[in-house]
């Protein structure tokens, strides 16, 4: 399932969402590739999305869920990659 959290993500002047996948690398990389996403926005594990998408997205098919959800169920898939860890 694709998901999305809400953009409370501070960065480079703007709020960006996370866009996640629970199924696989693959499936995320295809939603991504449907809204022309840059995959210059994919970041170990998810693809930063700026908060003027988050509508868009959500109208496409990602599930609105929390960050703290988010996190739990890539965590849970194994999809979780955090930082300074190699990705595998």
């Amino acid at each position: 399932m694709i998901l999305i959290d809400p953009p409370n993500a501070a960065g480079h002047g703007r709020l960006w969402s996370h866009l996640a996948s629970d199924t696989s690398y693959d499936e995320l990389h295809a939603f991504a590739r449907t809204l022309d996403i840059p995959p210059r926005g994919f970041d170990r594990d998810h693809y930063d999305v700026p908060s003027e998408w988050y509508d868009t997205v959500v109208a496409a098919g990602a599930v609105p869920i929390s960050s703290r959800e988010l996190v739990a169920r890539l965590t849970a898939a194994g999809l979780r990659r955090r930082k300074g860890r190699p990705a595998g």
